[in-house]
């Protein structure tokens, strides 16, 4: 792949050898000398502009924050940030005719942050994951606290207790975050897939689930038999990895699971059909196991 789109699907920062590992050492030279993608320290890669949101926040007597901060600590994102996000003291007044705080510089937001909301000038990790599930859609705040989590910089614990010490205003989208993430999502593929299947009436999923000794399903609806894999070529490295895959599938169906796959680019680009085939696929399905009742349906919920 080329080293811009891999580090895309990847999350936007991501080791060396993650992104090595779908496409090739030249390749990746060459991205670095144009400029294409940047290093950062432990060894991590991402896309430009991850590291001007310090500028940004010193200019302005603030600090990173939100997406900004997610990549600071290493997390991957659904969609790298289109400008640096930073926050500021409320009342600090911005001169936002000059650069780099031009509007279209930079994301400001204003609040009063205490000494344990900030390290070494962002905002501390869990306090990047709250202000993130305020702030955000759903799915993006939903694949940083996965991230997060998988990260270990923050626990399950520690984020439920800042949600509920959050805000009022957005308090309730933190803690729906706080109570959805998990850290054994693998990428934000599977978080933004997973957020969307935990909106679709009738559908409860777990990540991860053993099926038997078949193996691991991204997400399983145990209930319903429903599997739900985010699929594509890439992360499967290798043609025998690949038939892996479908042997598997095959091994859900013979247990009575129906297998739901979906590639990443209809995951990222198309949700609104996502959620329409889950939606269907959970109709079906309630109809084959509870002989016609539909607890999902629009005519049992009227």
């Amino acid at each position: 792949m080329d080293p811009v789109a891999a580090l895309t699907r990847l999350g936007g920062i991501a080791s060396w050898r993650e992104v090595r590992e779908l496409t090739t050492r030249s390749a990746m030279g060459k991205a670095m000398a144009d400029g294409s993608l940047v290093r950062l320290p432990r060894n991590t890669v991402a896309l430009p502009g991850a590291d001007r949101a310090r500028t940004c926040a010193s200019a302005a007597g603030g600090v990173m924050s939100h997406l900004s901060a997610a990549q600071h600590w290493g997390w991957k994102v659904k969609r790298t940030p289109r400008v640096p996000s930073i926050t500021v003291p409320r009342g600090r007044r911005l001169d936002r005719t000059r650069e780099p705080l031009r509007p279209h510089d930079v994301r400001v937001r204003w609040a009063d942050l205490g000494p344990a909301d900030v390290v070494e000038g962002v905002t501390s990790p869990v306090r990047t994951v709250v202000d993130c599930a305020r702030a955000l859609e759903y799915d993006e705040a939903l694949s940083v606290a996965d991230s997060a989590l998988r990260s270990g910089l923050v626990t399950s614990g520690e984020l439920l207790r800042a949600a509920q010490a959050s805000p009022r205003t957005g308090r309730s989208a933190a803690l729906r975050v706080a109570r959805a993430a998990s850290a054994l999502a693998a990428n934000p593929f599977e978080s933004v897939l997973r957020a969307i299947a935990l909106e679709v009436p009738g559908l409860a999923v777990r990540p991860q689930v053993w099926v038997g000794q078949v193996g691991r399903a991204d997400l399983v609806d145990e209930r319903l038999g429903i599997v739900i894999e985010a699929d594509s070529w890439e992360w499967h490295g290798s043609p025998e990895a690949f038939r892996t895959d479908v042997r598997r599938y095959a091994e859900f169906a013979r247990r009575g699971y129906v297998v739901v796959r979906f590639d990443w680019d209809r995951v990222m680009g198309d949700q609104r059909e996502v959620h329409a085939t889950l939606l269907d696929v959970v109709q079906v399905r309630e109809r084959q196991l509870f002989g016609g009742h539909c607890s999902s349906c629009p005519s049992a919920t009227a």
